[in-house]
Formats: C-alpha cells, sequence, structure tokens
C-alpha cells in the first residue's frame, strides 16, 4: 500500500466533516510548502501531517491534526513566532497551534504571516513532494465523537 492509501484508510476512521476540512487543509499547506516531506503520525490522540524539510522532527514547519471535532494547525517553533493579532493558541516550551474553523483560516493574512516566519525559521528547500508513514499506534483514542445517552436512553450526537 502506498503512503497515500494508508494515509485513505487513516481518514476513514474520522467523520467526513472533519476529513473534508483537512484534505483542503492538506492541500492548501502544500501550496505554502512546495517540496514538503510529509510525515504521518497516526498517533494515540490524533492524525498528523507533518510538513519539513526532512524527516527530522527538528525540520517541520507545521502539521495538520485531526481530532474527533476540529482540525489543527501546529506550528512546531511557534513560541517563536510574532503574534500581535494573538491568533495562536498554547502555552508549551516550543508549539503554537490555530484551531481551524476550516481551510479558509489558512488565508486569513494574520495566519499567512505566521507561515512566512515559520518559513523563515525552517526554510524547505526545493525538492520533490513525497510523504512517509512515521508511525501508526496500536492503540487510539476514538476518532469520531461519542454519542452521548439521553434521558430516555437514546443517544445522540
Amino acid at each position: 500500500m502506498s503512503p497515500s492509501e494508508e494515509l485513505a484508510t487513516f481518514f476513514a476512521k474520522y467523520d467526513p466533516a472533519i476529513v473534508r476540512t483537512a484534505k483542503r487543509a492538506i492541500a492548501r499547506v502544500r501550496k505554502l510548502v512546495p517540496g514538503a516531506i510529509e510525515l504521518v503520525y497516526d498517533n494515540y490522540n490524533a492524525l498528523v501531517v507533518g510538513f519539513g524539510a526532512s524527516e527530522k522532527m527538528a525540520d517541520i514547519v507545521c502539521s495538520i491534526a485531526l481530532y474527533p471535532k476540529w482540525v489543527t494547525l501546529f506550528f512546531l517553533k511557534g513560541k517563536k513566532l510574532k503574534d500581535p493579532e494573538k491568533r495562536l493558541a498554547g502555552n508549551g516550551a516550543t508549539v503554537r497551534s490555530v484551531r481551524l474553523a476550516d481551510e479558509r483560516t489558512l488565508d486569513e493574512p494574520a495566519v499567512k504571516r505566521l507561515f512566512a516566519q515559520a518559513l523563515a525559521l525552517t526554510p524547505v528547500p526545493k525538492q520533490a513532494r513525497r510523504m512517509v508513514i512515521r508511525s501508526v499506534s496500536a492503540k487510539q483514542r476514538p476518532r469520531r465523537p461519542r454519542a452521548r445517552a439521553t434521558s430516555r436512553g437514546r443517544s445522540t450526537k
């Protein structure tokens, strides 16, 4: 199975609306970071597609992560980015994120400026784009929102 085919099997675990947003966001990031090596991690918490200059974690510019109810853009050197519009969330040692309402969030001027800064910190050389499946966790959280029980015993989403 090719990496693209394997990625499709990972997408199949998610709600179609989440997959639609993620696929469109990935397509946009591919245009913003041409030649990036795409590293795919189907982890315990999320499905992540990282975009970088090489297969090293230190060379990842950004990633798109799918969760059961949303899609998030992560900047791995986000703490170093200037963010006067306060678009970045997170307070860890390095990573910052932007939750994507949809793929158009990537077109917002503030987010484009964050991308430009991230690429300046971790330039991606002109090279052929390729995808590498880096890890698949045997144990994973549910990939779709859980139905919750109502007072009459029926379930809802």
